[in-house]
């Protein structure tokens, strides 16, 4: 593809996406809904545990298991 056909999908792939951001409504979440109970917001030490510590301890985690599996396979692979 050359200059001037990757430029011109460029900027009708941004176009594209500048108007689909301008085109959508606003999400209306002052507006309350029947039924609609929302509970108490979560602390700054909650918000950090459930979305930055959490997934951490969760990738570890998961490595870790990975790691044992592949040493123990090795292992089984040399005996």
């Amino acid at each position: 593809m050359d200059k001037k056909n990757a430029l011109r999908a460029g900027a009708l792939a941004a176009g594209t996406t500048l108007m689909m951001l301008l085109m959508s409504s606003p999400a209306l979440a002052l507006t309350r809904d029947d039924g609609d109970d929302p509970g108490q917001g979560l602390s700054v030490i909650e918000t950090i545990g459930l979305y930055v510590v959490a997934p951490i301890v969760l990738f570890l985690v998961i490595a870790g298991l990975v790691m044992v599996g592949d040493k123990s396979r090795k292992q089984q692979n040399q005996g």
